[in-house]
């Protein structure tokens, strides 16, 4: 079956982009690993190769494309090396689209040349203790000061991935009280400088999985924040958050199919190498009618992320489509990989395999962007139920 998603520069950025993994990240991975963090200077390099500029605007200093694709390529290399880019997915997935959509031009002029060289590292700061999906519940406050020219940030975040080497991150925070008729009302988006006097990074959460991305607390105690960094219109920050979730979420079931793919390839490798009571495994029935089984799923779930990446681009991923999406993705990916894990036995129990840090990794898929659960109620709702 021929896949027809990417074209002849998506692939040539597919070798430039797999031989800068070999050189610049293979090799030093282990140590991310044990540090439980990419090194700052990391996200340098991402920016002298065009990672960060791909989808921004050329006055800007990016290359002023207007897709995914290439993002889709990068899940796809950093899946089959078995590797990550540390906590920098949240800069370009998630806080970017929000700066092409609420920044005025006087704020694209000083925030994304900086974004493009990596010079500032963006986060969005949405969940706290105690709300997680219910963002309508959060408590952080940003009051506007009696002289106009700032807010006043009090609250905490968590679980905010690319926390700690932030440089601005996306805070979300009420300006104004709910209403009895739409708990929603009231959330506003600000640009915060994590320079800004009252603001601290709490503990670097020791995670399950994805340990080289820096996920920190965050707290802010009176912090100013002026109101040249507000992001779009005062209270209408969840109507701007659920605008742009269609997208995170094919993030997350492209990036899902992508590691169930690698995972495939892991254990086809490991069982035509590995040799027990003197065969190869791979020479066994079960080992073949096993991965027959997961490269099946693998071939359903690509299909499936292919027509969400076109949509996408087209600009027309519906919510429930890219719910549809993420919710197939994620599952196929959590069963892929648990029985190629199964295949390379107690080795895959082993950290120093990929396969046992791509089940870790793999595993908060089904929760982080809207649990199985949430997408399921999405489904539903759309069918009329």
């Amino acid at each position: 079956m021929r896949r027809t998603v990417f074209n002849e520069d998506h692939e040539a950025f597919r070798e430039t982009l797999r031989a800068f993994i070999e050189a610049e990240v293979v090799p030093v991975y282990d140590e991310w690993f044990a540090a439980g963090q990419a090194p700052r200077d990391f996200y340098y390099k991402l920016g002298e190769l065009g990672i960060f500029g791909i989808n921004v605007p050329e006055e800007f200093g990016g290359a002023g494309l207007d897709s995914h694709k290439f993002e889709a390529v990068l899940y796809e290399e950093t899946a089959r090396a078995g590797v990550s880019f540390g906590g920098s997915g949240v800069h370009v997935l998630l806080a970017l689209p929000y700066i092409k959509m609420l920044a005025t031009d006087e704020q694209k002029k000083r925030y994304l040349p900086k974004f493009v060289t990596g010079e500032e590292m963006w986060a969005i700061a949405m969940t706290e203790p105690g709300t997680g999906s219910d963002l309508a519940g959060m408590k952080s406050t940003a009051k506007l000061s009696e002289d106009g020219t700032h807010y006043v940030l009090n609250g905490a975040k968590t679980f905010i991935t690319g926390g700690v080497h932030a440089d601005r991150v996306i805070v979300c925070a009420r300006t104004s009280a709910p209403t009895a008729e739409d708990r929603r009302h009231g959330i506003s988006l600000f640009a915060v400088d994590t320079r800004s006097e009252g603001y601290s990074v709490g503990r670097k959460l020791d995670k399950l999985g994805l340990k080289t991305s820096d996920t920190a607390e965050l707290a802010f105690v009176d912090v100013k924040v002026p109101v040249e960094d507000l992001l779009g219109e005062e209270n209408r920050g969840f109507y701007y958050l659920g605008h742009n979730l269609a997208s995170e979420r094919w993030g997350i079931a492209f990036g899902a199919y992508a590691q169930a793919k690698a995972a495939v390839r892991f254990a086809k490798q490991y069982v035509q190498e590995r040799t027990v009571f003197g065969k190869p495994v791979a020479h066994f029935q079960n080992t073949k009618f096993e991965l027959a089984a997961c490269q099946a799923e693998v071939d359903a779930a690509e299909a499936v992320a292919d027509r969400a990446t076109e949509a996408l681009d087209a600009g027309e991923l519906t919510p429930a489509e890219a719910a549809s999406a993420k919710l197939f993705c994620t599952e196929v990916a959590h069963r892929v990989i648990d029985r190629c894990l199964q295949l390379h036995g107690g080795y895959g129990y082993m950290n120093e395999y990929p396969i046992a840090r791509l089940y870790a990794d793999n595993r908060v898929n089904r929760i982080y962007g809207g649990t199985s659960e949430i997408m399921k109620t999405i489904i539903a709702k759309d069918m009329g139920l």
